[in-house]
């Protein structure tokens, strides 16, 4: 039976209870996405996992965590509750495009690790089949929205599949917004790269770009990953 729970350095992660369980992309984004801002938006949040992470990395900033699937709200609620970080992290149960149309706040720093399986055989668990899908936050959705939400010196940062790389780069440009950083991240030094991080600012600025190698060899991380998450992992 899988393991319930994801024990990191200064907080454990359950997620029996979430269609979406803890994974490379999540904590890959957590570490990566700048957090100098003092308010912070989680889009999707699942597990609470990114928003824990960036509360660890950043102790002044509060965070507003959001997701659509009530039961992830839930635990995530219960996994915020249980780390040293519960005072600064707020959850609700809701949509990008609900709570958008009613917030009033503007965020510096908004991330997501966002559904992105197009014309794929979708999951008989409708919590999960929710959580994969891009049919309850397509792409343009989620920089539109996020773009009205964001302050004005604020950046936004996602993790998509690398296949998105370019139809990102549009919809930054149609939203006026800049690519201030990407990183293209590849499984092993031998493989295509398999995923993006990006983050688009409001304000003009030369992007930022470098390649990310997860595995340096089978079951041993690369120096850059190690870095990256030797904050967060127990055995790094």
């Amino acid at each position: 039976m899988p393991n319930p729970y994801f024990r990191f350095k200064k907080f454990t992660v359950y997620h029996d209870r979430c269609a979406m369980k803890v994974g490379t992309d999540g904590v890959l984004l957590g570490a990566w996405v700048n957090v100098s801002g003092d308010n912070i938006l989680d889009v999707g949040t699942g597990t609470g996992l990114i928003s824990l992470m960036m509360a660890q990395r950043n102790e002044k900033t509060i965070i507003d965590a959001i997701d659509i699937d009530s039961d992830a709200v839930s635990q995530a609620k219960d996994n915020i509750e249980n780390s040293p970080f519960g005072n600064r992290i707020n959850s609700w149960n809701a949509s990008l495009q609900e709570f958008s149309s009613k917030a009033e706040k503007r965020y510096n720093v908004i991330v997501s690790n966002p559904p992105f399986f197009v014309q794929s055989l979708k999951s008989p668990n409708k919590e999960r089949s929710l959580a994969r899908h891009t049919d309850s936050l397509p792409v343009e959705d989620l920089i539109g929205l996020s773009a009205s939400l964001l302050s004005q010196r604020g950046r936004m940062s996602f993790i998509y599949p690398f296949d998105y790389k370019t139809e990102l780069i549009k919809l930054a440009e149609q939203y006026k917004l800049s690519v201030s950083r990407i990183t293209n991240v590849f499984s092993t030094p031998d493989s295509a790269p398999k995923r993006i991080l990006i983050e688009l600012s409001k304000e003009e600025t030369a992007p930022i770009e470098n390649d990310l190698i997860v595995e340096k060899a089978r079951h041993v991380y690369s120096d850059g990953f190690t870095a990256l998450l030797k904050d967060f992992y127990l055995k790094m």
